[in-house]
């Protein structure tokens, strides 16, 4: 079968791009044609022969709603000239087959987060159109989910859409596992950040700086008493604007603690050598980063807003700041973690075997599933 997968923009560090990518991979396993269409590709484009055709849309436009209809017209267009079986869209708009939402629900974060004149907007207009377009009750689109957190947002606003929607299991990659040299990693990147076996590294991973809560992490850090704030480093790994988390560690006296890394290809040697994790996101439909500190033993301090918080939960690998957020319950919950050497051990290990036990891994084959599926049922 051919495929059309559609995403706004490919690069290699964000989790939606990577779902993307593997589920695309799988399908193309499975003997399937895949036809991508994109605003932007940050890759070495597939070779010719590989299964994955990547079509880059060359459009411009003032506002990123505009750009995104162009987008959409654009597609259609090409669809029209060379049908495919099967559309599947990792972004909300009309005339999906498949939706894979790596996004929360628009309608519920305009609720809560918008005031009354924002939905007069042309922009609130559209993508409220493109989300009721797929979670509408005229809609026939095939809805896969990453987290009951962001399933319930969305029955919320759209409660015709509950027979649609298929909750997936996480998909984690399995090279993210403990690796035979775990041990000398650690002491590599240890060595090469100066610490010591007793100094604790706190690690934060992840990208768009804002929605993950750096600045969070920042203040619940500056919040911990000086001898303990002395003995730390926090290390944050992702893309965003290093400058404005850079002036407001400074502001806050701890850039000495602080050490921002950006987009790094290789992660794994910063799980290693880590002590523990941060990731207070203000909001993340599942958070792929969660799980891969938790089955690499590392102790989770994060926020109820995270998809993923519920297997820190389940797993008691860590703690969960509750929802609304406070800035002083994080304060609070990151000083009692970080003086309690013996419960850090503790969630580590439990940690390490819930990364043994659960289903964490399945992801793009059950979400492959799906997609042939729909797709047999719309052939002939």
């Amino acid at each position: 079968m051919t495929l059309a997968f559609l995403i706004y923009h490919y690069f290699p560090h964000g989790g939606q791009q990577r779902d993307f990518l593997r589920i695309a991979r799988d399908c193309v396993t499975r003997g399937h044609h895949v036809r991508v269409f994109t605003l932007r590709w940050e890759a070495p484009l597939p070779p010719e022969g590989d299964g994955m055709e990547v079509t880059v849309l060359p459009l411009k436009a003032l506002s990123r709603h505009t750009l995104y209809r162009r987008f959409s017209q654009a597609v259609q267009k090409h669809l029209a000239e060379r049908p495919v079986d099967c559309v599947v869209g990792f972004t909300r708009m009309p005339g999906l087959d498949v939706y894979f939402g790596a996004d929360n629900c628009y309608a519920e974060k305009v609720k809560r987060h918008r005031p009354a004149l924002y939905r007069l907007t042309p922009r609130y207009r559209h993508f409220i159109n493109d989300e009721r377009a797929v979670f509408g009750e005229n809609s026939d689109t095939r809805i896969l989910l990453l987290s009951e957190l962001q399933r319930s947002g969305y029955l919320r606003h759209y409660p015709d859409a509950a027979e649609r929607i298929t909750l997936l299991p996480p998909g984690l990659d399995r090279e993210r596992k403990p690796p035979a040299d775990a041990a000398a990693q650690r002491r590599r990147l240890r060595h090469s950040l100066g610490l010591s076996e007793d100094d604790l590294l706190i690690l934060q991973i992840g990208s768009g700086y804002h929605t993950k809560g750096v600045d969070r992490s920042l203040r619940a850090i500056a919040s911990l008493p000086e001898p303990r704030r002395q003995s730390l480093r926090y290390v944050l790994v992702g893309r965003g604007r290093i400058g404005s988390v850079s002036r407001l560690a400074r502001r806050l006296g701890i850039e000495e603690q602080c050490l921002f890394c950006g987009p790094q290809e290789n992660v794994m040697p910063f799980l290693c050598g880590a002590d523990m994790m941060l990731h207070p996101a203000r909001t993340e439909s599942a958070g792929y980063t969660l799980l891969e500190g938790l089955i690499n033993g590392l102790p989770l301090l994060t926020s109820a807003e995270c998809g993923y918080a519920s297997h820190v939960e389940q797993a008691g690998a860590g703690q969960v700041c509750p929802a609304p957020f406070r800035q002083e319950d994080l304060d609070r919950l990151l000083e009692c973690m970080v003086e309690s050497p013996g419960q850090l051990r503790q969630w580590s290990d439990s940690g390490l075997l819930y990364g043994h036990s659960a289903d964490l891994y399945r992801m793009p084959q059950v979400a492959a599933d799906s997609i042939e599926q729909v797709a047999g049922e719309s052939g002939p």
